[in-house]
């Protein structure tokens, strides 16, 4: 199943599923849901209304615009790692990115005034629906509701600037999501997708999550051993090589340009890049 947020012209943003194999979406509002987040907590879409709805004049948006919390995992590819200059870690990199910068597919990338260098990394995303304190990492499976792409936008003079990553990644579009939440069921082994982003075309990211440092029950028994994991949390899981700050000379995003990001069974998240008025 993929889970999206939708709108139409005559009607407010609200959640569905989108059918692929149709082009069709079925619109969870008549059930009673409110949002996405309203169905990944519910973890219910019983008595799914008959009607469909085609694509045409339907705007897809992040399909999660109020997950309790971002956590973003640092250097989670030893390639990436060694590409930083910085040691491989022994123990999960965490930093949080702003509900507030969340945007959703096709919607424009902002490079903010106050950094000259911006950079692209794609990632893999999963979305917790059953919480919970202190979960061991055998139980995993339990707490995943599905995934997603992020793409973990950074302006790279900010982030080291600072020893504290956070602010860096939080300015307004910095955190492009999407485009749909596809369930768990439809993914056999998260670890072992293909994960690629692209710039105009030219493919500067290409790897796979096999190469995870840290997979997703070791990250999910860290983070929950210190904080109770929320429905809808997001947890992106790190960015494999290719990044603008690995690269020689540095290759940081231009206004101009369109990224897109593609994961083996969660399609491709494109955006194209503007300045900041």
């Amino acid at each position: 199943m993929k889970l999206i947020s939708f709108s139409t012209p005559t009607a407010p943003i609200r959640p569905g599923i989108l059918f692929d194999d149709t082009s069709t979406i079925l619109d969870l509002s008549p059930n009673g849901f409110s949002s996405t987040l309203d169905v990944i907590t519910r973890a219910s879409t019983s008595a799914l209304p008959a009607s469909r709805l085609g694509l045409d004049g339907v705007k897809i948006h992040a399909p999660l615009s109020n997950p309790p919390r971002i956590f973003a995992i640092g250097l989670n590819y030893r390639d990436h790692a060694k590409e930083s200059g910085m040691e491989i870690p022994t123990t999960p990199v965490i930093f949080f990115k702003l509900a507030t910068a969340i945007i959703g597919p096709g919607e424009p990338i902002v490079l903010p005034k106050n950094s000259t260098q911006p950079d692209y990394e794609a990632e893999f995303a999963f979305v917790i629906g059953k919480g919970g304190y202190r979960i061991a990492a055998a139980d995993w499976r339990d707490h995943v509701y599905g995934y997603t792409i992020v793409n973990d936008v950074s302006a790279r003079d900010v982030q080291f600037a600072s020893t504290q990553w956070s602010m860096s990644k939080c300015f307004p579009t910095f955190c492009p999501l999407g485009p749909a939440i596809v369930t768990a069921d439809e993914i056999a082994d998260p670890h072992a997708l293909d994960i690629s982003l692209s710039i105009d075309g030219e493919v500067l990211q290409h790897s796979n999550t096999r190469g995870l440092v840290f997979k997703i029950p070791e990250l999910i028994e860290y983070i929950s051993s210190i904080t109770p994991l929320l429905p809808g949390d997001i947890v992106s899981t790190g960015t494999p090589p290719g990044v603008g700050l690995g690269r020689n000379p540095k290759r940081w995003l231009k206004p101009g340009e369109t990224v897109t990001i593609t994961i083996e069974g969660l399609g491709s998240l494109t955006n194209p890049v503007v300045a900041e008025p």
